[in-house]
């Protein structure tokens, strides 16, 4: 029955749930924004973003953001020919942000205005345990809840194996800046990323939206490490646009950065996504914050941070 099954992802992290669950032979359309895992890159893409975000600093994409709600009510739209042709059974998405991904009112209309019949499968973690329930969420949609367990337990027992190291280590107060212009602070998953690394968050509550805070309110924090993760960038575009707001940075974070304990890291890849690959990110976050304990992280996933000038 599952191997029957189609599936449309609009979702990235929906992506690497279906490949983790097994079931990578049921997907048939994925988003604009899927770029894991490599080899269910050759399926069709049935969204595209308004806006061609290459080379826009972080301040520009906010303004671009914004002018696109404005405007259409979404960031992105949805190839509704395609999605047609590919007569999905089912269709993930999500309703957590409307700017990070295609959101689940968005697909509903497509549904209704051309008349298609597909169970919406909206996967709105807040937190890690949400996260590790999509598993089973998108294993129950396929009518195979069985298949979520051996992930699932290998994804805790990772975790566990992460707090294990670190229980009874002093924990760095962390700062971490999920975007620059204008700053925000994380939430969501990412705060209780941060706490069973070893680390104590500073700004931005666990299980509530990603805060926008300003220069000033986080400027007299003098963090023991600071956790640069600008949402939906790899290392190098994390970097660049570190080194564009290097002064502010400098201000915020001075000890940290004179310590080398400001990171760079692929958030995009490890810690903006509700998918698998947060433990990944939890296991980069212990690596960095207690490297007495844990292997450091891959130099092509996290990296040092020093302003350029």
């Amino acid at each position: 029955m599952t191997s029957a099954v189609r599936i449309v992802s609009l979702l990235a992290s929906g992506t690497e749930i279906v490949d983790a669950l097994g079931l990578g032979e049921c997907l048939v359309g994925i988003s604009h924004e899927c770029d894991h895992p490599p080899h269910l890159l050759d399926r069709p893409r049935a969204s595209r973003p308004r806006f061609d975000p290459e080379g826009l600093t972080s301040g520009e994409i906010d303004a671009a953001v914004r002018e696109a709600m404005i405007e259409h009510g979404s960031v992105y739209e949805i190839d509704e020919a395609l999605l047609a042709r590919l007569d999905p059974d089912i269709i993930i998405t999500q309703a957590v942000c409307e700017v990070c991904a295609v959101p689940t009112g968005g697909v509903r209309e497509v549904l209704g205005a051309r008349g298609i019949e597909a169970e919406v499968v909206s996967l709105d973690a807040h937190t890690i345990d949400d996260i590790l329930a999509s598993l089973g969420q998108v294993a129950h949609a396929v009518g195979d809840p069985e298949v979520a367990r051996g992930p699932g337990r290998s994804l805790r027992g990772r975790i566990e194996a992460v707090q294990a190291a670190v229980r009874d280590a002093v924990p760095p107060r962390v700062l971490g800046i999920e975007w620059f212009d204008p700053p925000f602070a994380p939430g969501h998953w990412v705060p209780e990323m941060i706490e069973l690394s070893g680390g104590r968050n500073l700004v931005g509550e666990a299980g509530r939206p990603s805060r926008e805070v300003s220069w000033d309110e986080i400027g007299d924090l003098d963090p023991d490490a600071l956790l640069l993760m600008p949402c939906g960038y790899g290392l190098e575009a994390a970097r660049q646009d570190a080194d564009i707001h290097a002064a502010r940075l400098r201000k915020v974070a001075p000890r940290a950065i004179a310590e080398g304990r400001a990171w760079v890291v692929d958030a995009s890849s490890y810690f903006n996504r509700s998918g698998p690959r947060f433990v990944t990110g939890v296991e980069i976050l212990g690596g960095l914050l207690h490297p007495d304990r844990l292997p450091p992280p891959d130099p092509a996933v996290a990296a040092a941070w020093t302003p350029s000038a």
